[in-house]
């Protein structure tokens, strides 16, 4: 079991990441909390070490993204949520940003993922092939194919 010194490092450093990570894939507050504590149990358990900074972020990445997708696959989870209420969890009150982030959610989750972790943590494509343990023209294709779906959806340049 780790540290009390290693969890509260690593929830200072990644705590803002995993939720917007959670809230991204769970559109609810409060579902989001829940994997949120859930991802950070899983941490305190965690046997292995990191190799780096980066691998231990990949890590709460990948962990992160699996334990929404199991939350959502819980039969017992089959609520729905407006996109107006994601729009005011999230604080966008301009109806540009709302607009995209409408069309964001509204994207298949892999498409969603890439999308997130390219614009919003910065990752390159290989970096994100890595993390997803996918190939690096994989998350190209998808990048490109979302990117096409939100012009289309927005209208004008997405780059």
């Amino acid at each position: 079991m780790k540290s009390t010194e290693d969890v509260n490092r690593v929830v200072e450093e990644y705590a803002d990441m995993v939720r917007r990570i959670c809230f991204m894939h769970l559109k609810n507050r409060h579902d989001t909390e829940d994997v949120f504590q859930n991802v950070y149990l899983k941490y305190m358990l965690y046997q292995g070490s990191f190799e780096s900074s980066q691998h231990e972020k990949a890590w709460f990445i990948r962990v992160t993204i699996n334990a929404c997708t199991d939350w959502l696959r819980n039969l017992s989870y089959r609520k729905w949520l407006p996109l107006e209420i994601v729009a005011e969890e999230c604080g966008t009150k301009d109806s540009s940003s709302g607009e995209i982030l409408e069309a964001v959610l509204q994207l298949p989750e892999k498409y969603r993922n890439v999308i997130y972790l390219f614009y919003y943590e910065g990752y390159s494509a290989v970096e994100i092939a890595e993390i997803l343990g996918r190939k690096e023209n994989t998350i190209y294709t998808w990048l490109s194919r979302a990117k096409k779906i939100l012009r289309e959806q927005l209208g004008g340049e997405w780059t």
